[in-house]
């Protein structure tokens, strides 16, 4: 799908040129093999049996029909780790269903804590269940290494996507558990009232905000400070987090109006050092000009092998001996000389076959 996702390379909507594409799956591979011929899936045999994992990320059932399922695999690799990712698990009613990384965020409860106070949950619409799970996914995939390498054993990793977005609406379900206290949207106040202010005021320019917090009374004196100590903040009971967050609405509408109006890196800036925990709330332009970013080396320029320059993300995980080799993401098929040629030893005229017959295209 996100090969069909705007903006492409050079303006020419074509799948190998969807910049998102390219940022999302930098540094893969690709091969294309049409698994309804027998042929393409003996291939797909005789390259599992050189892997150690085996990923797949199709509804429960359908490596089964592609005569592809884990007991097919592991006849000839009997120690792979096979690691399936359906949205709720190999097992259960749920098993069936269908999600995105949007949808994940609704049924695991995360959407209806996220809203504004008093109001209707607003869905999640950044789909980061989608790199959690690979992350949380990384880490099942080590554990059945680990254990391989201990006992010579692989195994077939059942990963619920729903159980893993789950986890993040712990402290919610600990509440209702513990205290009966149901979660709900709180906008951008504090979730365990524990600072005020809290959250998002706006500054000079196109839709410019700074992000501000306090959480402790020497915090929101220096605030006050920073502001002129306005007659307002001195009003009684302002001085203790009880007294604040029983006036929290009308303390936020006095530091908008004074934040309204003033630069917002400059403000950080003077907040930060006054002792006040304030950042910027910067946009994807901001971040690619980030000077802090820049020096890390967190998005870098590459060269597409069609020959248009672009900017994906650079190596986040920075490590003092490896340096990984970013690159942009696949063409479609780009790796399917090296794979069935070089790994699989394929000849030529085999291949050549292979692709004249639509089982390589």
């Amino acid at each position: 799908m996100t090969r069909q996702l705007p903006p492409f390379g050079e303006g020419v909507r074509d799948p190998n040129r969807s910049l998102s594409n390219h940022a999302c799956w930098a540094g893969q591979g690709s091969v294309t093999l049409n698994l309804k011929k027998p042929e393409a899936r003996r291939l797909a045999l005789d390259l599992v049996a050189t892997c150690d994992v085996v990923i797949e990320n199709f509804g429960p059932g359908v490596m089964n029909e592609l005569e592809l399922g884990y007991d097919a695999l592991r006849r000839v690799r009997p120690d792979l780790v096979m690691f399936s990712m359906p949205a709720a698990g190999l097992t259960g009613p749920m098993k069936d269903i269908r999600t995105y990384g949007l949808s994940l965020t609704s049924t695991t409860g995360l959407d209806s804590l996220v809203g504004y106070l008093g109001g209707p949950p607003i869905p999640v619409e950044n789909a980061f269940s989608d790199p959690l799970n690979g992350i949380f996914g990384a880490f099942a995939i080590l554990t059945a290494l680990h254990h391989r390498a201990a006992t010579g054993q692989g195994q077939h990793i059942d990963y619920s996507q729903q159980e893993a977005v789950m986890q993040l609406v712990g402290p919610a379900f600990l509440d209702w558990e513990l205290n009966r206290r149901e979660g709900g949207p709180l906008g951008n106040r504090h979730p365990r009232a524990m600072a005020a202010p809290h959250g998002v005021f706006p500054c000079s320019g196109d839709d410019r905000w700074i992000s501000i917090a306090c959480s402790s009374d020497a915090e929101w004196k220096a605030l006050a400070a920073a502001m002129g100590s306005p007659a307002w903040s001195a009003a009684a009971g302002l001085g203790s987090i009880a007294g604040r967050l029983a006036h929290l609405d009308a303390i936020h509408e006095h530091v908008a109006a004074w934040t309204q109006g003033q630069d917002v890196n400059a403000l950080a800036a003077t907040l930060q050092a006054a002792g006040v925990a304030a950042a910027p709330v910067l946009s994807v332009a901001d971040l690619l000009h980030d000077p802090h970013l820049t020096a890390r080396g967190t998005f870098v320029e590459v060269t597409h092998p069609l020959g248009f320059r672009e900017t994906i993300y650079g190596a986040y995980v920075k490590m003092s001996v490896s340096q990984p080799a970013v690159r942009t993401g696949p063409m479609i098929g780009q790796d399917n000389e090296r794979v069935f040629r070089e790994i699989l030893g394929l000849s030529d005229e085999r291949y050549q076959a292979l692709v004249d017959a639509q089982i390589i295209f």
